[in-house]
């Protein structure tokens, strides 16, 4: 996945969820923010930043924020909207015979359905740009949406679907993601009874640049 129009600039303050300000060429702009996470320890004044400059004259904000540059890491990619682009292309290489985006199940919408030999498969997206001392965490914010899913993904492989959640890892050097029990803990025990009923947890490593990501590793 590779973004067009990049320009770079240097973060001043976050204004709500969706909104920040951003010094561009010497002016201070309003973009938008494409993650509703509070990247607290990314989203820091003076951090150099990547946006997307939009071709689309109406919008309120002619940018939108997609990676930050943290200090002893990297780029990492904040915007959440990219990471089922990114998971699609990796499963377009994993030789399954149906891929389908946005698949319902229960009460949940799952972000991929796939088939391969006859066997069924559901899939549930989560991006990590939460880092500490080399090792990612989910989530940096409470999360009932992904409890609710991983509730349903134990229904789901109860009935004979295999299942799994996949972190896409939007950093570089990270290659485990664990939950984030202090900030999180109904999430944390949702993940470990999920594993025990079988859901697979999936850590996609990927490639990331201020304007680029796609997955390099598995496991």
């Amino acid at each position: 996945m590779r973004y067009e129009n990049v320009v770079y600039g240097t973060f001043q303050k976050r204004i709500n969820r969706f909104v920040a300000e951003v010094l561009i060429d010497g002016k201070i702009e309003t973009v938008h923010v494409k993650n509703t996470g509070r990247c607290r320890e990314l989203l820091l004044p003076a951090a150099e930043v990547s946006l997307m400059k939009s071709s689309n004259p109406q919008r309120k904000t002619a940018y939108d924020l997609i990676s930050v540059q943290k200090p002893g890491l990297g780029w990492v990619n904040i915007d959440s909207q990219v990471c089922n682009t990114v998971v699609k292309e990796w499963l377009e290489q994993q030789d399954y015979q149906v891929i389908q985006p946005e698949y319902t199940f229960g009460a949940s919408r799952f972000d991929f359905y796939m088939e391969k030999n006859g066997e069924k498969y559901l899939l549930e997206v989560k991006g990590c740009t939460l880092e500490r001392e080399g090792i990612g965490y989910f989530p940096d914010a409470p999360t009932a949406r992904g409890v609710k899913h991983l509730k349903e993904l134990i229904a789901a492989q109860e009935l004979g679907y295999h299942c799994s959640l996949a972190f896409v890892i939007a950093m570089p050097k990270i290659s485990m993601v664990l939950p984030n029990t202090a900030t999180d803990p109904s999430f944390a025990a949702a993940l470990n009874k999920a594993m025990l009923a079988g859901v697979n947890v999936v850590m996609l490593q990927c490639y990331t640049s201020p304007d680029e990501i796609y997955v390099k590793q598995s496991s």
